[in-house]
């Protein structure tokens, strides 16, 4: 299984992923964070992305994804992180540190993390 960050989600449902993201991703189940879905919607409310929600295509994304609640145990981790980020980020990757699932992300703050479990 593999996480995706919000900007993962959204470069593999346009296809703008290199060739090492697509091969890490293709054959694996993916997931996200909850919290992913509240990004996706306040990009789209901010004008920074455009997406329509209530697509079907949409729609069939989401049932393809293991979509990780935010539990008492990830909000905990995401405070014992070893980088600072904005909260979202620290959630999805809290995500992986305890479901023990690595992380596809290009946010360079993360991807120096030691903590979390990183693909590519």
């Amino acid at each position: 299984m593999l996480n995706l960050d919000t900007h993962m989600l959204v470069a593999l449902m346009t296809g703008e992923v290199s060739r090492a993201e697509s091969a890490c991703a293709v054959h694996q189940p993916l997931a996200i964070s909850d919290i992913v879905l509240w990004e996706l919607a306040m990009l789209v409310r901010r004008g920074r992305l455009t997406m329509d929600l209530e697509s079907a295509a949409f729609r069939a994304w989401l049932r393809h994804l293991t979509v990780f609640p935010i539990s008492l145990e990830i909000a905990r981790q995401s405070t014992q992180l070893d980088f600072s980020s904005d909260p979202a980020d620290e959630i999805i990757a809290a995500t992986s540190v305890v479901e023990n699932i690595p992380l596809l992300t290009r946010d360079r703050r993360i991807r120096k993390s030691r903590i979390v479990p990183l693909a590519v």
